[in-house]
Formats: C-alpha cells, structure tokens, sequence
C-alpha cells in the first residue's frame, strides 16, 4: 500500500530551506564591502557634465545663447556616411537644445534643414551656422506652430526653398511646472495643449501632402509621457498624447509610405528646463536618473537620425524609442 504524503510536514522542511537560503544571503550582506558614493555614468564618446549643473534660471521661452553652462550639440565624434543624403527635413524647435543637435546631424547626413522657431533668433542664427559648416543650407522661419495658417505656411516656404520635403521632425514645446494641482490655470493648460499637441498636428497635417513614398515623421515624445511627472501634470498629458498620435499615425500612413516615430528623452540639458526650474533645483537636474547626469542633446540626436533614415529603420513605424539614462528596476 501506498504510503500517504504528510504535505504539512513537507511544507515544514520547505520553509526550513527558505531560512537557509536567507542566512546564507545575510551572510553575504555583512562580509560586502562598503557601497562607494554613486557616480555619473560615462559611456560616450566623450566626458559630459555631471551634478551640479549651472546654477541659473532663464526667462521664458528660454535661450541657449544666454545658458552659462552651454548645452553639448556639435557631436565631433560622429561621423556621417550619407544617411539623408539629399532629403530635405524640417526640424521644428531647432534653434537650440535637441533641435540644434538633429539639425548638426541631419546636415552631416546629408539633408538640407529648414529650422522652425518661435522667437530665439540668435539661437536660431548660430544653429544655421553650424548646419552651413557641415556643407548644407539651412532656412530660418520664426513662428509660432500653435497657429495653423503658420504650419502651413512654413510647409509651403520649406518645399519652395528646396523642392521637396522628406522629413518632419516635430520638437517644439512648452513647459512650465506647477506645484500645486490647484495652481494650473486654464491659459497655462491651454498653452501647453496648443504648442505641444496643436503644433504636432499642424504640422503633420500640412507637411502629409507634400511627403513621398519613404519618407518619415520624427515626434518628441518624453519619460513624463511614460511614467507622469507630479510637477508638470499638463505637460505630462501632452507628451502621453504624443505617443499616442504617433502609434496612431504610424499605422494610419502605412498606405503611403510614410513612417511615423517618437524619442522619448528623459533629462536633457536645454533651454526648456533652467526656463523651467528655479536656481535651486536646476543644479540637480538629472541627478535622480539610475545614470545619475542628464544627458547632453548631441546624445539624443543619433536616435533621430536613425528614425529619419530609410536605410535604418525602414521597417519600424508607430514606435516610442526611450532614451531616458536606465531604469530604476523597482
């Protein structure tokens, strides 16, 4: 006959090998040695600035020209090998920040670029310089893409300039922190709504009917879209919508030929955030990120070449791509 399993006794000796292998763990603990203090992570080409940064706040709408600490967007170590050779792009928000860096890169890839901006026109001046260095033209046009009758104009001005349009990266925004949920007024949500979510859709709508088989929409996402931000609720709200438009409209051009994608950066030292955050706060801009620094623009700008370039990402469309310095793992 059959012996009976005693199943309380086998659970008894179950829970005997959980304290060992937890003895065994404590053990390991105390003979660790001491953790060091963290540090940065350094993985790129070259060193970049760690906490504290500039101590400095900027008055809206926020200019690289005027930053102490100046935002790192040449990129000298990549090199280019013709990945937008010809193509013709539109950057909106270009004239510092990210923008500068896609529109270095896009140059250096070979596409002319046509800069879109609100009213930086010293930034806008110094990032046409260094897309003329890299041997292409580059179109200045200063307006404000909450205004549809401007996307539309902008479009038209960009395909008369160079004759086509291939590339539409969409990169203006505004944000401005609340503390208090209370304090969110209704013209400071509707302004994030129209710059943020308004401008995108502009701008897509009017440069769709200019675009050929391959070419490729860009939008800037962010981590707040992802996991919120407390601080900057409507902000947080557009970027999740972006995504969403992006997913959305990635499948809905399938038809055409057209690929549509997102960056999602995590903290970049631009203009948007000392025009943001107070002097106090700015110097730990970053610090909080598991790579404990925020990341430089010319370290988001390749993920944009890649998402632009027919000949990298040729079948990928509808696809949010983090590039936020690791995650926290819990």
């Amino acid at each position: 006959m059959k012996r009976k399993t005693n199943y309380k006794l086998e659970a008894e000796k179950t829970a005997d090998k959980y304290k060992k292998l937890q003895a065994e763990v404590a053990r390991a603990d105390k003979s660790k040695p001491k953790k060091k203090a963290d540090k940065a992570m350094q993985a790129g080409a070259r060193k970049y600035p760690e906490p504290p940064m500039g101590k400095q706040h900027l008055k809206k709408p926020g200019k690289q020209a005027a930053q102490e600490l100046q935002p790192m967007c040449d990129a000298p170590y990549y090199k280019g090998s013709d990945k937008l050779k010809n193509k013709v792009a539109i950057i909106t928000g270009g004239d510092s920040g990210i923008g500068r860096a896609v529109a270095v890169l896009f140059a250096r890839e070979g596409a002319n670029v046509c800069i879109v901006y609100l009213n930086e026109h010293q930034d806008a001046e110094d990032t046409k310089a260094m897309v003329e260095q890299e041997g292409r033209e580059c179109l200045l046009i200063p307006g404000d893409v909450a205004d549809r009758n401007f996307c539309i104009d902008a479009v038209s001005q960009t395909v008369t300039e160079f004759g086509r349009l291939d590339v539409l990266v969409n990169n203006s925004a505004f944000q401005l922190h609340v503390s208090n949920f209370e304090d969110l007024s209704e013209a400071h949500f509707d302004r994030t709504m129209k710059t943020n979510l308004y401008g995108y859709f502009h701008m897509a709508q009017a440069a769709i009917p200019h675009m050929q088989p391959g070419s490729a929409i860009v939008n800037t996402g962010s981590v707040t879209g992802m996991m919120g931000n407390k601080d900057l609720l409507d902000y947080s709200m557009t970027k999740g919508g972006i995504h969403a438009f992006t997913r959305s409209l990635g499948t809905h051009l399938i038809p055409k030929d057209i690929r549509v994608n997102a960056v999602a950066p995590g903290p970049v030292w631009t203009p948007l955030n000392p025009a943001d955050q107070q002097e106090k706060d700015i110097t730990k801009f970053g610090a909080d990120t598991p790579m404990k620094r925020a990341a430089q623009p010319e370290e988001l700008a390749p993920a944009y070449v890649f998402l632009a370039s027919p000949q990298c990402s040729s079948y990928i469309t509808g696809e949010v791509l983090p590039v936020i310095g690791g995650y926290t793992g819990g």
